[in-house]
């Protein structure tokens, strides 16, 4: 990372946030909004632990700011491109100590207690450290390896935002991205694809809304990984960026729809399922033309009965039955050591009871199981 290789001080009021900031929910490259319209956007960051932080200990040097000299409104300015909670707390708390009425975010009684009958801390405003670096492309590996495959993580569709910037901004290679992040190949491109396809969502769904996909990103992640999901959107998961860009075939407009009701819900249907273990349920059942035909069909559709449709109410039944066997041959080996043990006893007794009402379930296998007795 290029800097002048000195931690500096700046005014509170000479420091920016960020519009590109990979954690907010904007397109990457809308840098048309204003310094409160990002502050709005922060306002669910948890910026008040901080706030205490700072009341208590101050701003502390080694928790500097990363800023760049930059352009905004034909003026440039220092823009925090690392630090942005830090400096959003930071605003918000110089708003509540001055009761800037004006401002469009009103101060909340959950500001004013902060400061109340409390004293601003000595250069609270006046010294906060950043270190200056001279462009985007010289922080980007820190950030990468930071908040993707570091100790302090974004979500995954931050991650997945962060990805899909260097590739279509900075016109890097999936290999080029896993390197500079620390990740893997399949990774970086998986989350490259998943974004692009919740881009291609909202602009070729008239009835898909952002806020449906809201916490369910790592479940679309999830299931694209899946060859049932990926044959039925006829997605190419080896694609490469260009290719990538539009995941679905226009041919698989509808698919694409379906998908994102069954994965997000709207506004009359809940998600098909919650839990991001039963996409391999999912999977299952895409992969099976009567299933996908339910679930196509039906209205209010079941994933339950669209897996028992696809056969997997045997896959699950055998799976359980081996699962059983194995726990019983594991038990064999040391059961010797506690047959004089009670809760042993009645865990036997448990599990012949269940033994028997299995078999009767097998009238011919229960019959030579009698005879080799």
């Amino acid at each position: 990372m290029t800097t002048n290789g000195e931690i500096q001080y700046a005014k509170l009021v000479d420091l920016y946030l960020d519009a590109k900031n990979p954690r907010l929910d904007l397109p990457y490259t809308n840098e048309t909004f204003s310094q409160e319209d990002i502050l709005d956007l922060m306002q669910d960051w948890a910026l008040d632990e901080l706030a205490v932080s700072y009341l208590e200990s101050g701003f502390w040097t080694h928790e500097a700011l990363l800023a760049i000299e930059e352009a905004l409104n034909g003026q440039s300015h220092l823009v925090v491109v690392e630090g942005n909670r830090r400096l959003a707390a930071l605003k918000c708390l110089y708003a509540a100590f001055h009761r800037e009425e004006g401002s469009r975010q009103p101060i909340s009684k959950k500001w004013r207690s902060l400061v109340e009958n409390r004293e601003i801390p000595y250069n609270l405003f006046d010294r906060i450290p950043y270190i200056q670096v001279d462009s985007r492309e010289d922080v980007e590996a820190f950030l990468g390896f930071r908040h993707v495959t570091g100790v302090k993580q974004w979500d995954p569709k931050q991650k997945a935002r962060y990805i899909a910037k260097l590739i279509d901004e900075r016109d890097m290679s999936y290999e080029e991205v896993m390197r500079k992040i620390g990740s893997t190949t399949p990774t970086v491109r998986t989350n490259y694809i998943s974004y692009q396809l919740l881009l291609q969502m909202e602009s070729t769904l008239p009835d898909f809304s952002p806020k449906y996909a809201e916490n369910r990103f790592s479940v679309m992640y999830l299931t694209l990984r899946k060859e049932g999901v990926q044959h039925y959107l006829q997605i190419d998961i080896l694609a490469d960026p260009e290719t990538a860009k539009s995941p679905v075939p226009k041919d698989h407009i509808e698919n694409l729809s379906n998908f994102a009701r069954w994965l997000f819900g709207n506004a009359d249907h809940p998600p098909l399922f919650e839990d991001s273990r039963q996409a391999e349920k999912f999977n299952t059942s895409l992969e099976s033309p009567e299933a996908r035909q339910y679930l196509e069909e039906s209205k209010e559709p079941k994933l339950e009965r669209a897996f028992q449709l696809a056969g997997g109410g045997e896959l699950e039944t055998t799976r359980l039955i081996h699962e059983a066997s194995n726990s019983i041959a594991l038990s064999l080996s040391h059961v010797h050591h506690h047959k004089n043990s009670q809760k042993v006893q009645l865990a036997v007794e448990k599990l012949s009871g269940d033994f028997k009402a299995l078999l009767n379930q097998f009238p011919k296998l229960k019959e030579k199981f009698l005879e080799e007795d």
